[in-house]
């Protein structure tokens, strides 16, 4: 805090975050009452990046201390829905194809009339403000996926895609588009980041057939993470045999580091299916892995080594077609056996 306080960016930083909460109406002061739960606040920074790594802003966020919230007293409530990965790539699809001291009350506290960050139940009161903000201007939410809403005007259409307070807008008109984003910035503060190249970790990348979503940077930096770059490449991000089980090998002394990677790797799914099997399979040992369990997932971070340029091509010319397939070979079967 200190260090931040010294230089200008950070200071800058806080400042905007500070006239910003002020200017929404987030608190006003009030005498503190010792009957009452005082949830202290804190500042945390981060620099946002653009999808090659350089620099785009220094961000400060003032945020409570939601780990002394009491639940039944402070908050209810906490869940908030985030859009599926699923949902992303089909909307994509579908676009494609088509603590500051108050010098005068030094001893008054502020009393929330809105959530901050950090808050148990913040992602809940957001989602639901902004849904029924788009509910009010006639869109419709999606029943698959809460987190999609949709408008329809006369054949045009505008999807809107949430995840938490990062939104993706796209429409058949770009007219509409203007519209609704100006209606929306009226209603809520916003920074309109311009045509989507990076969401979520995922990088977005125009190209003569389509576009193709990628998470090339978040690979890399996982393996640089877990020493795996140098790695030797493989070409299979699972062995056939011999067959996984609970049981292979002894328990690890520390299954931490295992359950952060995996973790990491469920991520990555959003641009990779083609580990989805592994992803899947290693996932099921997270409560109490193994030594072979930890030899397989390093050797899925070997097969991400050699495909981290991997990800999902969508072209213009694809029709809106739905294909399914199954494996419902001896393999398949049984790696989702009982025995295990």
């Amino acid at each position: 805090m200190t260090q931040a306080l010294k230089d200008p960016k950070w200071r800058r930083a806080m400042f905007e975050e500070y006239d910003a909460l002020v200017r929404n109406g987030t608190w006003e002061l009030v005498p503190s009452d010792s009957s009452h739960n005082i949830v202290g606040c804190k500042w945390i920074f981060r620099t946002k990046r653009h999808s090659d790594g350089s620099v785009d802003r220094h961000k400060a966020h003032l945020v409570a201390k939601g780990f002394h919230q009491r639940p039944g007293i402070d908050y209810h409530d906490t869940f908030s829905p985030v859009v599926k990965p699923t949902t992303i790539r089909l909307v994509l699809s579908l676009v494609v194809s088509r603590g500051f001291v108050d010098l005068d009350n030094p001893t008054h506290v502020c009393k929330l009339q809105k959530a901050i960050y950090r808050l148990k139940q913040a992602p809940r009161a957001w989602y639901h403000k902004l849904r029924k903000f788009l509910i009010a201007s006639s869109f419709h939410n999606s029943h698959a996926d809460t987190s999609l809403f949709v408008l329809n005007t006369g054949g045009n259409l505008l999807y809107l895609l949430v995840y938490v307070d990062d939104i993706i807008l796209t429409s058949n008109d770009d007219t509409m588009v203007h519209k609704f984003m100006q209606l929306l910035a009226h209603q809520f503060s916003l920074k309109d980041l311009g045509h989507l190249s990076y969401f979520l970790g995922v990088e977005v990348i125009p190209n003569d057939h389509g576009i193709l979503l990628s998470q090339q940077s978040y690979i890399v930096d996982l393996l640089t993470r877990t020493k795996m770059m140098d790695a030797k490449p493989i070409h299979t991000p699972l062995p056939t045999s011999p067959p996984i089980t609970l049981h292979s090998g002894s328990s690890l002394k520390d299954p931490t580091e295992y359950r952060t990677i995996v973790g990491s790797l469920q991520y990555v799914l959003i641009t990779r299916p083609d580990i989805a099997f592994a992803v899947n399979k290693l996932s099921q040992y997270m409560h109490q892995p193994t030594t072979e369990h930890w030899i397989l997932v390093k050797r899925l971070l070997r097969y991400l080594c050699g495909s981290s340029s991997d990800g999902i091509q969508l072209y213009h010319d694809s029709p809106l077609s739905l294909h399914a397939f199954i494996d419902a070979g001896p393999l398949s079967l049984h790696a989702f056996s009982d025995s295990d």
